[in-house]
């Protein structure tokens, strides 16, 4: 029967109601439907207000690789229209406005990286400028009516904004219900987001009843820190490891993150199973090297966005570079045209940091080599042989060249 799947196995509901799974609001109803058999629509909407998606994004991506492998109807939305707006989720200022140009590049590239985890093919790829564009003010204001400013300004973020003082715009208290209109559009029976989407998603169960459908079930996916283990990773904020990543840049960012996120990587981002997951979590505590473990964490990576050969390829090249401490066989050129030049001049040149000062600081902490030979003075003026390599940070080389 159209419409209509086999009955899913317990194990396969329950990993998919509980792995890297904050929240499922309302868990009885999404698992009586889960068995039912019934061909869920499974929404997920990403506004496109940057070029790339970053591991971060991976996490709920994945939920929704899951439900579409149990053969549920996977609905990427892409918010063209909201992005106009801005989501203020943990914002304490207003998000900047995009051009049409920006979202239309940005949806580009946000499909294109979606389909390295989603199957794009069974995949409804959706815009909520289809709908928001002709909605007209009469339902609009209809919409509206639904709501209060009281529960609105409940949001901890704009409680914030208003205790500090600093200024919540009108066109943000209308996001959520533009997001909660989409669910009535594309008439999700679920939706999935990170615990920072949990307002947003619940404005979907008050508008639904009205339009006669029933209220979405809501599956809320736990956060990621990024590599540097406070914030959520953010490609703003230079903590993030892009889906678009090259295998050696991959690599190298999974192995700069702390200790601590070991475990929660490999049970948010990978497929390893969670007993092997657990073995390894215990063999940390009883003395396993991180290091060792954090290896198998990249390879697994790189391995699932680029493929075996490229990760294993990359994995060589991390220890050429950080355990045998050698350059690495590939690296960006600089042609000095000159015999000498100063330090920093050279730094900034290389695009290895943005400013003198910067470059001068990286020198003064002893972050700077040269052909192997560290450099303590930031005014030195460097003698180019034929092939020098430079290095600076952990990561960062280029070979000069006269």
């Amino acid at each position: 029967m159209k419409g209509v799947l086999n009955m899913q196995s317990k194990d396969k509901i329950q990993e998919v109601l509980t792995r890297s799974v904050s929240r499922v609001m309302v868990r009885k109803s999404l698992t009586e439907k889960l068995r039912s058999g019934k061909r869920l629509r499974v929404k997920l909407g990403v506004d496109p207000t940057a070029s790339n998606l970053h591991l971060g994004h991976s996490v709920v991506l994945r939920k929704l690789r899951q439900f579409q492998d149990l053969g549920h109807t996977a609905i990427f939305l892409v918010g063209d229209f909201t992005a106009r707006i801005g989501d203020p989720s943990d914002k304490l200022s207003a998000r900047k406005p995009l051009s049409e140009q920006e979202i239309a590049d940005n949806m580009r590239m946000f499909k294109k990286q979606a389909g390295k985890v989603l199957d794009l093919d069974k995949t409804e790829v959706r815009y909520n400028s289809e709908w928001h564009k002709n909605m007209d003010f009469a339902e609009l204001f209809e919409v509206m009516s639904r709501f209060t400013v009281n529960q609105m300004i409940e949001r901890d973020m704009f409680k914030e904004r208003l205790k500090k003082g600093k200024p919540l715009w009108v066109h943000e208290l209308m996001y959520p219900i533009l997001q909660g209109y989409d669910s009535v559009a594309l008439q999700a029976d679920v939706e999935l987001g990170g615990t920072d989407q949990t307002f947003n998603m619940l404005a979907a169960r008050t508008i639904q009843p009205y339009y006669r459908q029933p209220p979405q079930d809501i599956l809320t996916v736990n956060l990621i820190e990024g590599t540097d283990g406070k914030d959520k990773m953010s490609m703003s904020l230079g903590n993030g490891i892009n889906i678009t990543d090259t295998p050696k840049e991959m690599f190298g960012k999974v192995m700069s993150i702390p200790d601590k996120l070991i475990i929660k990587y490999f049970t948010l981002l990978t497929d390893v199973p969670v007993y092997e997951i657990k073995n390894l979590e215990q063999g940390l505590k009883d003395g396993t090297n991180p290091r060792n473990v954090k290896f198998r964490l990249a390879e697994e990576l790189v391995t699932m966005y680029h493929g075996k050969v490229n990760a294993i390829a990359a994995g060589k090249e991390f220890n050429k570079v950080f355990k045998d401490k050698k350059a690495p066989d590939k690296m960006p050129q600089l042609i000095i045209g000159a015999d000498s030049m100063q330090l920093t001049e050279i730094i900034v040149k290389a695009d290895l940091t943005g400013s003198k000062s910067e470059a001068r600081r990286l020198v003064e902490q002893g972050g700077v080599y040269l052909d192997n030979k560290q450099i303590k003075d930031w005014n030195k003026k460097v003698t180019i042989k034929s092939d020098s390599v430079l290095k600076v940070g952990k990561r960062k080389f280029v070979k000069l060249v006269k």
